[in-house]
């Protein structure tokens, strides 16, 4: 039985044995478009309530807007129960993996300290381009749309984007077909790559759990490039995919529903982004994806056109704490604004819902069930760590830790036979490199 002996720390980036370097980081996602092979309704409105009260819902997906309103939307914080993890919490609430853990850099992603409070970053600047069809920022990981039928609106949806050598385009694109339940026609190059590493593809991955373009897909007009859902949601909010655009499968359905064939769609790449808002400038600094000096100089020199013509006072240090936070939150830049702590005791604070949209649920393993042994941990928190990240790899691998002989065993399960273990344990073996060891019926009964 192979032992992972790297430690997992709780921040966002993980050290543990080579391919789960970025297994732990990115969830060790896989699809159509992306690269590692695995990882994973609406609320009603509520309208400036007091902040001493808790609420229940937030906007998230559907703003209105007035004439030349760029910055929208509101802050909340909820606090941490036993078993969350920020992954969750943030598909719940319409977040990406980078919104909430660029938000929350002290919070262990997978395993944060009960009562921690969570800022949730609902608040959003638009970027700079026509609010026509579809705008992409690459920058913050995000699509919004604005409806033709009602200019007064705003749909916007967390996305998955394209990793360093297969990046995601930009330009003005447009949609030119959509498909439902669609397959997957795997191109020659990622063919050839997942043939190096001992995963061969077949040529044309039918409509199903195992279809990495999820259950919707709509084509863009630069060749081999969709915006598509995902069986891996986990990855939405990271840098995964081979250039393609991928979101939450129930934000994808609701998209695909409401988009035409011939709507624009124009890609951006603004990491900083800049709002007047009751008298007050907002600046959003999201990490950019290359080295962009020229940005930051443009946005210098924006700022201070800004301010001319407002005949307002910028504060330059609060403006350089903002970039080098870039956590995607937009804060106040004025001479005696609040600072990021006051913004987050000011921000809506919510109640913990009795269970989090999407959430995976884990079948006990029974006696008659197959099971593996993943790996033996001394660190409890360690076991967990791993635990949830296969509870939300796609398609999922249940798992739980289990206490033995004061050491944790990560065990996962239920699986039906054999040839499902051995399918299983391979997953293990390519995304972790543990050699995971198959249990059979009676060798092990967890609840």
């Amino acid at each position: 039985m192979n032992t992972v002996k790297r430690l997992l720390p709780s921040t966002l980036l993980f050290l543990p044995v080579r391919p789960i370097i970025m297994f732990l980081l990115m969830s060790g996602l896989l699809s159509g478009c992306q690269h590692f092979p695995s990882l994973f309704p609406d609320d009603a409105k509520v309208l400036n309530p007091s902040v001493s009260e808790q609420v229940s819902v937030v906007d998230k997906h559907e703003f209105t807007l007035a004439r030349d309103q760029a910055l929208f939307g509101s802050l909340a914080t909820i606090t941490v129960k036993d078993n969350d993890t920020l992954p969750d919490i943030a598909r719940h609430f319409g977040l990406g993996y980078n919104d909430i853990s660029m938000a929350n850099p002290s919070i262990a992603a997978w395993t944060p300290t009960p009562g921690s409070q969570v800022l949730l970053p609902l608040q959003f600047i638009l970027p700079d381009s026509p609010r026509k069809g579809i705008t992409l920022n690459l920058a913050n990981m995000r699509l919004f749309y604005y409806p033709k039928q009602t200019p007064d609106k705003v749909f916007t949806y967390p996305v998955g984007i394209g990793r360093d050598g297969w990046n995601t385009p930009t330009g003005l694109l447009k949609i030119i077909s959509k498909t439902a339940n669609p397959s997957w026609n795997v191109p020659e190059s990622i063919q050839r790559e997942h043939a190096r590493k001992g995963d061969a593809l077949p040529a044309v991955v039918r409509a199903g759990p195992n279809n990495p373009l999820g259950n919707y897909a709509m084509r863009l007009t630069v060749s081999h490039y969709l915006i598509h859902g995902t069986n891996k949601p986990y990855g939405i909010g990271m840098q995964v995919s081979h250039g393609c655009v991928q979101l939450y499968p129930e934000n994808i359905e609701t998209l695909f529903e409401k988009i035409t064939i011939g709507t624009p769609v124009q890609i951006v790449h603004q990491p900083y982004l800049t709002a007047w808002h009751e008298g007050m400038l907002y600046l959003e600094a999201n990490k950019p994806l290359q080295n962009h000096k020229q940005s930051k100089m443009q946005l210098m020199k924006q700022l201070r056109q800004l301010s001319s013509k407002k005949h307002a006072t910028i504060d330059w240090k609060k403006v350089e704490r903002v970039l080098d936070r870039a956590d995607g939150v937009p804060t106040p830049i004025l001479e005696n604004s609040p600072d990021i702590a006051e913004i987050t005791r000011n921000a809506l604070p919510l109640k913990h819902p009795d269970y989090f949209n999407h959430q995976p649920v884990i079948e006990a393993i029974k006696a008659d069930d197959w099971a593996i042994r993943v790996a033996d941990f001394k660190d409890e928190t360690k076991a967990q760590q791993l635990v949830t990240m296969l509870n939300h790899q796609g398609p999922i691998i249940p798992a739980r830790k289990v206490a033995k002989d004061h050491a944790f065993q990560v065990i996962a399960g239920p699986f039906k036979n054999k040839t499902e273990v051995l399918a299983v344990a391979k997953r293990i073996r390519m995304d972790f490199e543990l050699k995971a060891e198959p249990l059979k019926p009676g060798q092990i009964l967890v609840n």
